[in-house]
């Protein structure tokens, strides 16, 4: 009997093993929860593109690509820092409310929408589209010449 208890350990090496891998695991998935968190918040950022800018009669043509997973409201239009305004749109999920003057841009939308204003041959125009939450998207192109 005396053999017996001079003889006991207190966890064998399989039990620890078990008991560290365990509590590894549950920590990883913790900071996994708590790092992957900030992410969903960074996703949802407005993620807007103007791909293209065709100088037509009375403004700009302005073709835009929404490549977020959430709508785009712009609030704002300016054409080389000069306040201007939007007056039509173009394409589905591109919607455009006259009330408020605003134009939503649906995710994985493209269309395109005019921004008034007048410009002249061979000068660079630079268009900033601004959002509702401040964003602001742009793009420089160069009038033609001819």
């Amino acid at each position: 009997m005396k053999k017996m208890l001079n003889n006991k350990k207190a966890l064998s090496p399989v039990v620890a093993s078990i008991i560290l891998i365990t509590v590894t695991v549950a920590v990883s998935i913790a900071v996994a929860a708590w790092m992957g968190a900030p992410t969903f918040i960074f996703t949802a950022t407005e993620q807007l593109q103007i791909t293209k800018i065709d100088f037509a009669h009375g403004g700009f043509n302005v073709t835009i690509l929404n490549t977020g997973i959430t709508p785009v409201t712009i609030m704002d239009a300016r054409v080389n820092n000069q306040a201007t305004s939007i007056t039509g749109v173009n394409g589905n999920g591109v919607d455009y409310d006259d009330t408020a003057g605003t134009v939503t841009i649906q995710a994985n939308t493209r269309g395109w929408i005019l921004v008034s204003g007048s410009w002249e041959n061979g000068k660079n125009y630079e268009i900033k589209l601004i959002s509702s939450k401040g964003n602001v998207f742009m793009r420089t192109e160069t009038a033609p010449t001819d």
